[in-house]
């Protein structure tokens, strides 16, 4: 099981709810939670992207904001940092300088359709030039011990099967597939009939890459299930489906009083490590996902987007709770 690297949403607040209730760690729990909670899982976690051109050319008060990107805590182990970029220079001492901060892998970012990242030749633009992909894949597997993987999508205009092929001839230790093409963004449900196919192409092109599918997943026992079905498939990454639910691995719904539970945390973790880093703004973004589908729930809501800071919401949360 895998956490999808999503951009101004996989920071150390994010990650650290995972770590913490994600995989059953009691110590973190009321007590009649934690007495409901089955045996402790395992899944690997992303940061979110960080741009390698960032990294060598920012000042030094941009290198610090990115490096905060970077930051986690031990108990977030197994855990691979996503880097993008094209120039391979640059590619190559951002991934050192993740293996130096203690990561468990780095991830080159070959799938993301934002226009200001594709102006650059990074993200889902390198679908369009596999020779320079597959030459950053190498360089980076030269550069360093860790293991170096790739996400990327189906194709760009149109699912391409070749892409995979040439991506995959460079052998990274991993390689996931979004399931949607770049022009298709996530408007479509994700391709998982093709599954069995990309199966087959790595079993041919790179037997030893293991391969994780991106798309679409709602719950644990369907990202099970996919497993299941997909006989060679290594790996299920998990996206959206996270949103608001950090027992998502555990295969728990969390009530309304643990879903405030698990916000106030949440909040508390963004005011300790992100508050005056990141805009308060990227944690309304959650204020949906955790505050939705009981009674009352879009007027807790409204007020929570009213807020300014953590404090106020903190605040209106405990009221709602008592």
């Amino acid at each position: 099981m895998v956490m999808a690297p999503m951009d101004d949403v996989t920071d150390v607040a994010f990650r650290q709810m995972f770590a913490r209730y994600g995989v059953g760690r009691a110590k973190y729990l009321p007590k009649y939670l934690a007495n409901i909670l089955p045996a402790k899982k395992q899944f690997i976690s992303f940061t979110e992207f960080v741009s390698a051109d960032g990294l060598s050319l920012a000042d030094a008060k941009g290198k610090e904001k990115l490096l905060k990107k970077l930051h986690f805590k031990r108990n977030e182990h197994p855990i691979v940092a996503q880097i993008f970029g094209s120039d391979i220079v640059r590619l190559k001492e951002a991934a050192k300088l993740v293996e130096a901060l203690g990561f468990d892998g780095v991830d080159i970012n070959m799938g993301c359709p934002d226009r200001s990242v594709e102006k650059t030749g990074s993200g889902a633009a390198l679908i369009k030039n596999p020779e320079l992909a597959r030459k950053i894949v190498l360089a980076l597997k030269e550069a360093v011990q860790i293991p170096v993987s790739a996400k990327t999508r189906l194709g760009y205009g149109s699912i391409d099967f070749e892409w995979i092929e040439q991506i995959l001839a460079a052998k990274p230790a991993a390689l996931t597939v979004h399931l949607r093409t770049r022009k298709e963004m996530s408007k479509v449900d994700a391709h998982w009939d093709v599954v069995e196919s990309l199966i087959k192409i790595r079993d041919k092109a790179s037997p030893e890459t293991a391969l994780v599918a991106n798309g679409d997943i709602k719950s644990l026992k369907e990202a099970e299930e996919k497993l299941k079905e997909f006989k060679g498939l290594d790996g299920v990454m998990v996206g959206r489906g996270l949103f608001g639910n950090p027992l998502f691995f555990l295969g728990i719904k969390p009530s309304k009083k643990e879903k405030i539970i698990l916000l106030q945390e949440h909040l508390r973790l963004f005011e300790k490590y992100l508050l005056g880093v990141k805009s308060y703004a990227v944690m309304k973004k959650h204020f949906k996902a955790y505050i939705s589908d009981f009674k009352g729930a879009g007027d807790l809501r409204a007020r929570l987007m009213q807020t300014e800071n953590p404090e106020e919401a903190l605040k209106i949360l405990k009221n709602a709770r008592d």
